[in-house]
Order: structure tokens, then C-alpha cells, then sequence
């Protein structure tokens, strides 16, 4: 999206306009200017849906006016003395000479209202550019101690925007745009994969919690195998098979899961040492999951922005698809936590959103019940 500069910054005579929209809100200005009493023609826009500060500064200065008898401002100055002069305390290098280029350069005066749609609707693509950009900064805000909850925050804020552009550009029928998204972001994060592989390992030991974490699903992980092998766990516990290290490499094996890297040695270790309970490697998963989906989710929309083919109807559209991406995943993260806090008494009284920091990971030492066996050695 284009920088808007500075208001004491000189940027309408010597820069190139980023975007057609400059000279939209050149032609509009110069209908104000011409004929004063256009303004009373247009609604939908303000100071801020200008895209420079030069521009935002004479339109407020045109709309704090009065507009001056029709004929009198023909043959006189002195309005547009006082529209200079205002405009001038917030962008200083302003001069008569711009304005009556603004002047010359509107087409049809009586075009306005239909200038200032334009211009709202480019102001709704940066406003939406900008929540999209807020949303994925929130999601890799480590410093957040709530990172999870102003994620969400953040995605509400995000589509009410997109149902206040909705109510100002209904969308229609045909609207969905046509900009290639880019794919979601490979993450190779050693945390991730040493979550996962503690999930496996805590969930072969004590497969009585997969059957209730059905709240997570193979999409959730990082790692091919670890995605692959969760389904290996879930097929075992519907069918009543035992579970353990042997039963669920026999599994993976039908699976295709092995070869191409993966030994059965291999993923006998993997599954070895657990500690602590599913349930909370499951939920540390999920939020990494919620997380990469929100930031994908603010990816997809910032590509629809900044494809100018694409119009107000067909941002509505494209966004509210994105948005239900991420309400499939939000719901089921609310779904484990709604579980965690009915069958864990502990949590109760503590927040359960404490997930969203980093904690360490326990250690063997920490919980010496939750290792049902030794872990198998080569």
C-alpha cells in the first residue's frame, strides 16, 4: 500500500501519484474548490480517506467553511484565501498555485458525489490492508502474555470492518476475487516439532484422552509424519486396538508412513518418553495452529488489497471466506479449552490462556507418573 507522508511533506507537485486514486482526489477537490456547494452532494468519505496529507488537510479545511454565495466566488478569492490558509496549519507547503491547479484538472464539478465513491472505496482497501497487517503482527507478538486472546481481538476488529465495507459496497453475486493466494507459511520451528513429538509419546502412553481431543485434527501439526501419525492413534482407540509403541508403528506402516527417511527404529524413539498429559501438548499444538491460521488469514486479505483489479464487492467476499477459515479453527480451539477447565479442577481458578506465553516444558523429573514404561532403546 502506498506511504502517506508527512502533513509539512511537498508531495504533490514533485511526486509521482502511487495510485489513480491522486487523481481522484485531485478532480474531487477541484469540483470543491470550483463549485463549493458540491460538498453538500457528498457523504461516505472524511479527512482520513485521502491517501495524502495534503489532500486530507484541504478537504477538512473545505468542510469547516461555509460554502460562499455561488456568483461571489466567481469573481472573488477570498474563500479560497481561507481554505489556503487553514489547510496550511496541517500541511504547510500548500500553495494558491496547487489549488488552482486542482481546479484545472477537474474534468466535470457536477462528477463529485461519483469521485468521492472512488475514493471511499480505495480508503476502505488501505483500512482493510491495515487491520490485516495488525492481525499478523498479533500473531507473532511473542511479547503479548495474552497472544491467543488479542489475535482474536484483533480478527473480531477485522471483520467488523469487512461488515461495515459490506454495508457501504454490498456484494453481489460473481464478487469472489481472482488474485492468486500465496500458500500457507512452512514453518520448520524446533519447539513445534518437540510439542508434537511429546504429544505422540504422551498420547501412546495414555491413550484414554485421544478419544476426547477430538478437538485437534492432523492439519494442527508442523510435521508431516506427526500429522500422519495422530490418525495412526485415533484409528487405534475406534477399533479398541491396544496402543502402544509396537501397535501404532504397525498402523503407520499400513499407512504408508514409513520410508522416505523414516525408519522403524525411528519412529519407535519418537514415541518413547512421555511426560505430562495429552491434553496439554494437544492444546500448545492447537494454539500454534490458531495462530499460523490467523496469520495466514491477514496474509490472504493483504494479498486481495494489494491487487488493484479487485473491488470493494469482491473484498467483502474474499475476506468473509478467509474469516471462516480461522472461526473453524477458533472454535475448536474454544472447544478444548471449554473441555480442560470442566474436567480439570485446578483450572478453575487459573487462566487458562497462560498457553499463549512460553512456558518450559516439563520434564520427565516434573512428572514421574505420567511415564508408563521406559522408552524402548535401539
Amino acid at each position: 500500500m502506498p506511504h502517506t507522508p508527512e502533513p509539512d511533506q511537498d508531495d504533490f507537485d514533485t511526486v509521482a501519484p502511487p495510485h489513480p486514486v491522486f487523481h481522484v482526489e485531485q478532480a474531487l477537490l477541484g469540483a470543491f474548490l470550483l463549485e463549493p456547494h458540491r460538498l453538500g452532494e457528498v457523504t461516505g468519505i472524511a479527512p482520513d480517506a485521502f491517501s495524502t496529507a495534503a489532500h486530507a488537510a484541504l478537504f477538512a479545511a473545505i468542510s469547516s467553511l461555509p460554502a460562499p454565495d455561488q456568483v461571489e466566488h466567481a469573481a472573488h478569492t477570498q474563500w479560497l484565501d481561507a481554505v489556503l490558509a487553514i489547510a496550511r496549519e496541517q500541511a504547510r507547503g500548500l500553495t494558491a498555485t496547487y489549488l488552482h491547479s486542482l481546479i484545472q484538472v477537474c474534468p466535470w464539478p457536477t462528477h463529485a458525489p461519483t469521485y468521492a465513491r472512488m475514493i471511499e472505496a480505495e480508503h476502505c482497501r488501505r483500512r482493510l490492508a491495515t487491520a490485516a497487517q495488525r492481525l499478523m503482527h498479533s500473531a507473532h507478538d511473542t511479547s503479548l502474555p495474552l497472544r491467543v486472546t488479542a489475535t482474536f481481538d484483533e480478527a473480531d476488529a477485522l471483520g467488523c470492518l469487512v461488515d461495515d465495507i459490506a454495508t457501504r459496497f454490498p456484494p453481489h453475486a460473481g464478487s469472489l476475487p481472482r488474485t492468486p493466494m500465496p500458500p500457507p507459511a512452512t514453518t520448520h520451528d524446533q519447539d513445534a516439532h518437540d510439542e508434537e513429538r511429546l504429544l505422540l509419546a504422551t498420547a501412546t502412553a495414555h491413550p484414554s484422552s485421544i478419544e476426547q481431543m477430538h478437538w485437534l485434527t492432523p492439519g494442527d501439526f508442523t510435521h508431516p509424519l506427526h500429522a500422519g501419525l495422530w490418525p495412526c492413534l485415533i484409528a487405534l482407540t475406534r477399533r479398541g486396538t491396544p496402543v502402544d509403541p509396537v501397535t501404532v508403528l504397525w498402523e503407520a506402516q499400513h499407512r504408508g508412513l514409513l520410508g522416505a527417511g523414516t525408519e522403524p527404529q525411528d519412529l519407535l524413539n519418537l514415541l518413547a518418553g512421555p511426560v505430562g498429559t495429552p491434553e496439554h501438548w494437544g492444546e500448545r499444538v492447537l494454539q500454534r495452529s490458531v495462530l499460523a491460521a490467523a496469520h495466514h488469514l491477514g496474509q490472504r486479505i493483504e494479498t486481495f488489497t494489494n491487487d488493484p483489479a479487485n473491488t470493494p464487492y469482491q473484498l467483502v467476499v474474499g475476506s468473509r471466506r478467509a474469516l471462516a477459515d480461522l472461526t473453524a479453527v477458533r472454535t475448536r480451539w474454544q472447544h478444548a479449552h471449554h473441555r480442560t477447565r470442566t474436567h480439570d479442577p485446578t483450572s478453575a481458578h487459573q487462566d487458562r490462556e497462560r498457553h499463549d506465553r512460553t512456558p518450559s516444558r516439563p520434564t520427565a523429573e516434573h512428572h514421574p507418573a505420567s511415564r508408563t514404561h521406559p522408552p524402548l532403546t535401539p
